[in-house]
C-alpha cells in the first residue's frame, strides 16, 4: 500500500467490498436455499438463483473431491433420474464467458461418484447480472477434463514420491 496511488488505493477498497458482498450474499442464498424460502418472481439474479435451486431440490456449497490437489465447491448441485445439475451465482459485474469452472465440477463429480459422463445427462447454469447462461456438456467435454485431472493428480504424487 505504500506504493498504491490514490485511485489504487480506492480500487482495492472498492475490490474488498465487493468480494465481502459477494461472500455475504452466497452465504444469504445459501441459507434461504436450505430454508426453502422462495422468493418474489423476478428477473434478479439472485431470486432466479435461489427459487431454481429450490425447485431442483439441490444442495448448496457441496464439496466436490478427487483429491487434495483436485477439489472445488459446488454453489448448489443435484443429481437425481440421471441429470446432474450444478448452478453457479456469480456476484461479480465482469461478465463470465465460458462454462469452464462448472466443467470442471462436472468432472470431479464424475470422477469421485464414478459416473460415466455418457451415461448421464448435464445441466450446468451461471447466473449473473440479471441473466442466466446455460450449458449442457456432453462426454466429449467431460471426459478429457477428467483424463486430465486423474493424468495430473498421477503426474505430481509421483513427483511427490519420489522426492520423499
Amino acid at each position: 500500500w505504500l506504493r498504491y496511488d490514490d485511485e489504487k488505493a480506492v480500487e482495492v477498497l472498492n475490490n474488498k467490498r465487493a468480494a465481502e458482498f459477494g461472500t455475504r450474499l452466497h452465504a444469504w442464498a445459501k441459507e434461504t436455499i436450505d430454508l426453502g424460502i422462495r422468493q418474489p418472481e423476478s428477473d434478479k439474479t439472485i431470486y432466479a438463483y435461489v427459487n431454481d435451486a429450490i425447485g431442483f431440490r439441490m444442495s448448496t456449497e457441496v464439496v466436490l473431491f478427487y483429491s487434495e490437489r483436485f477439489f472445488g465447491t459446488a454453489d448448489a448441485i443435484s443429481f437425481r433420474d440421471g441429470v446432474l445439475r450444478i448452478h453457479d451465482l456469480k456476484t461479480g459485474k465482469t461478465p463470465i464467458r465460458t462454462m469452464e469452472q462448472l466443467e470442471i465440477y462436472a468432472a470431479l463429480f464424475c470422477l469421485e461418484y464414478k459416473i460415466k459422463p455418457g451415461d448421464i445427462d448435464i445441466e450446468l447454469r451461471i447466473y449473473q447480472n440479471d441473466n442466466v447462461m446455460y450449458s449442457n456438456p456432453t462426454a466429449e467435454d467431460i471426459g478429457p477434463i477428467m483424463d486430465k485431472i486423474v493424468h495430473l493428480d498421477k503426474l505430481l504424487d509421483k513427483i511427490e514420491r519420489e522426492e520423499a
